[in-house]
């Protein structure tokens, strides 16, 4: 058997316990009751005699919308937000894009001229070598 080691209670573990109980556990049994609580009601004075079912379907219907209409004011929050900070931008981004086109057109510029220098080595000896074979093309009949 392994021993086992003393645990000691710090100060922070029973305040987390106690936090645990009463932020955590004591809310949820709360909701599952109240929701417990309204199925009930809804089913008694639905499925009773002289129960309005049509009007407890366009209740459920809109409880189910409420969810979806939130998240969509939400999404048109988000969406001018953006096109806010695209209307800000557009003010500054002509300047710094000019600019790093400016730098973009100067490295052009060094990089056609280093391919160049390293492709004309390659040229000129195959330009050599082809002025070789038609000189010696013409010697021979």
């Amino acid at each position: 058997m392994k021993p086992q080691l003393p645990i000691r209670e710090h100060y922070s573990h029973q305040v987390h316990r106690k936090q645990r109980v009463t932020q955590i556990i004591l809310p949820m049994v709360l909701v599952v009751l109240l929701m417990i609580g309204l199925i009930v009601l809804i089913s008694l004075s639905t499925f009773t005699s002289g129960g309005d079912v049509g009007r407890w379907a366009a209740i459920s219907t809109i409880w189910i919308i409420i969810p979806i209409l939130i998240a969509g004011l939400i999404v048109l929050a988000v969406l001018v937000g953006l096109i806010y900070l695209m209307a800000r931008l557009l003010g500054l981004l002509p300047t710094y894009t000019g600019l790093a086109q400016d730098y973009v057109y100067i490295a052009r510029g060094y990089i056609l001229r280093a391919a160049d220098m390293v492709v004309k080595p390659v040229i000129a000896l195959n330009g050599f070598i082809e002025n070789v074979v038609a000189f010696f093309g013409r010697i021979t009949p």
